[in-house]
């Protein structure tokens, strides 16, 4: 098992039981492994706790409840597991900078005026670009309802019927100046809803253009409904690289929500997974007259 499936499982087991007791007990007979091990490996992939990902969860998904439901303070409170009212908006201050009555009465205004400046405007969002084979059979928003942390999203969806021909990215580029001679890590969390098929993915370009380093998890695709979780994908950045792009890649049908996007350099000990080195190559040439 790699240490991402580790991760991806915790993640799945942690976002099917937000509003249940999670004690630290119950992981290793539902993951398979030791506490001590499954803690290490968790903060290596995401740079957070155990503890601290279903605290920051619990709060993102309860800011959610607020905006979108009409329960009062104290039953989300309780919901998320909270011991009091008085904890609960002590942690939600901490991290949304307002406690969670305010909080509710500033977004709500500020969604209001929002959709009514939207209402014949398309949105433009900052640092990203749609692309891909149809781009005008999809739509690349922000949503302030579904997201991981924080209080957005970037939603990627089909607007209609879509085959597997076609597809659509959420997508940005930038200077490989900095990560240079270096392997890194790109990390993300998706959700997705009904999908035909879709991933992240990450390339690296030289000056000319090509596409030296590559990988887009068509081997780990995910498909149909899923909740948030964890995903990665691991390059080399050659000296003579020029740029490096990433996104999000949607084909066909359905809609892909990511959030909380993070690069990291790792220890060229971790694995890559480059789609375009030689070990993903067979040995020797296969059906060359056709008949297997």
């Amino acid at each position: 098992m790699y240490y991402s499936e580790i991760t991806q499982k915790t993640v799945s087991f942690i976002e099917g039981n937000l509003t249940e007791e999670i004690q630290m007990d119950i992981f290793p007979s539902v993951i398979g492994y030791s506490k001590y091990h499954l803690s290490r490996v968790f903060k290596q992939e995401t740079g957070k706790s155990i503890g601290e990902y279903i605290r920051l969860r619990r709060l993102a998904t309860a800011a959610s409840f607020l905006l979108q439901t009409d329960e009062s303070i104290l039953t989300i409170a309780f919901l998320f597991r909270f011991q009091s009212q008085e904890a609960f908006t002590r942690a939600f201050k901490d991290v949304y900078g307002l406690p969670p009555g305010k909080y509710r009465q500033v977004m709500i205004v500020v969604r209001m005026i929002k959709e009514e400046n939207d209402m014949n405007t398309q949105e433009q969002i900052q640092g990203w670009n749609l692309s891909g084979s149809n781009p005008e059979l999809y739509e690349l928003i922000v949503d302030g309802d579904v997201f991981h942390t924080g209080t957005k999203s970037g939603l990627l969806y089909a607007k209609g019927e879509a085959n597997e021909q076609q597809f659509a990215t959420m997508m940005q580029g930038f200077q490989s100046d900095d990560y240079k001679g270096k392997r890194i890590k790109m990390s993300c969390f998706l959700k997705t809803e009904q999908v035909t098929k879709c991933g992240a993915w990450l390339r690296i370009d030289n000056f000319s253009g090509d596409t030296i380093q590559f990988d887009n998890m068509d081997n780990r695709s995910i498909q149909g409904t899923t909740e948030w979780n964890h995903y990665s994908i691991i390059l080399d950045v050659p000296e003579e690289s020029v740029s490096i792009h990433f996104g999000v890649l949607l084909i066909g049908e359905g809609k892909v929500w990511a959030d909380g996007f993070n690069f990291e350099e790792v220890n060229k000990k971790v694995a890559t997974t480059n789609m375009l080195s030689q070990d993903h190559l067979p040995k020797q040439p296969s059906n060359l007259d056709f008949n297997e």
